[in-house]
């Protein structure tokens, strides 16, 4: 039997990645008043900015079902297939605890899930290393295992350009939303222990701001795995070319790989916002 790598579309994996390693991608859903897309498949990352320029309504999400996956890993044993499965953090959303109901329904089905405790290539960078052991013959149960202690070790930090798309995803008040935007300040948000928190602020230029985000990885560069590095964005090509291009040049990965956030963590997070997601070292 094959292993067959599943996540879902918060992932933020590009299609060429997707192809390459044969993931199937279970989407979430994205809301524009009664209108439902879903992530990756109806609603591609420029459509996706084009609804939030012209739509009188905000985006929301929704989380994948048990049924939704119930259905994918039917489909996936039904064609020979045992299931590694890893995904938006179980802090994040709920979409963690559908994937496990539906597997809890197919009782002794070889199917192993890990929490990823990240979003974005948080989780993508996760999967990319599931689908690299399964192609090197390693058993189910080892790469459950071996990804998860990898889910210890993924840092992720980004830049947002804009508080009010964390001000409707209820991650900051407010109060905090408008005098941040009145007074230029453009937050730093780590992923910790599966949340996301601000870890630092800075009042200027998005530039300023993306060079710390640099400066921040830069500080870490003996703890970084080489093997691979993201730097992920929301509609900020410009930024994210920058970002990765100061990267190379300080030689923090063999492999940097710029991807577009989907819609649904753009819902949350908002046009031009840009991060950087690597792996620390083995200890």
């Amino acid at each position: 039997m094959s292993i067959k790598i599943v996540t879902d579309s918060t992932a933020d994996l590009s299609p060429e990645l997707i192809s390459r390693y044969d993931i199937e991608v279970v989407p979430l859903s994205v809301y524009f008043g009664e209108e439902v897309y879903l992530d990756g498949k109806d609603l591609t990352p420029d459509q996706f900015l084009e609804k939030v320029n012209t739509s009188p309504d905000f985006p929301k999400t929704a989380q994948v079902t048990p049924a939704e996956f119930l259905e994918v890993f039917r489909r996936l044993l039904a064609e020979g297939h045992e299931i590694f499965y890893t995904g938006l953090s179980s802090y994040l959303s709920g979409t963690y605890t559908s994937a496990c109901l539906a597997a809890e329904e197919l009782k002794d089905a070889p199917i192993a899930i890990t929490d990823s405790l990240n979003l974005s290539t948080g989780i993508g960078i996760q999967v990319l290393y599931a689908a690299e052991l399964a192609e090197q013959g390693v058993p189910l149960g080892e790469i459950a295992n071996r990804v998860s202690a990898m889910a210890r070790r993924v840092r992720t930090s980004f830049i947002v350009k804009t508080m009010d798309f964390l001000l409707k995803g209820g991650r900051v008040t407010r109060t905090q939303a408008i005098i941040g935007n009145v007074l230029q300040i453009h937050p730093r948000i780590e992923v910790v222990d599966g949340k996301m928190i601000v870890a630092e602020k800075f009042r200027g230029s998005k530039a300023k701001a993306n060079a710390r985000l640099v400066e921040w990885a830069r500080d870490a560069k003996e703890q970084i795995d080489d093997h691979r590095l993201f730097v992920t964005h929301c509609h900020d090509h410009d930024s994210a070319n920058f970002i990765a291009d100061q990267l190379r040049e300080m030689k923090l990965a063999r492999e940097i790989i710029i991807t577009q956030a989907g819609a649904v963590i753009s819902s949350h997070c908002g046009p031009g916002t840009v991060g950087i997601i690597y792996a620390e070292k083995e200890s």
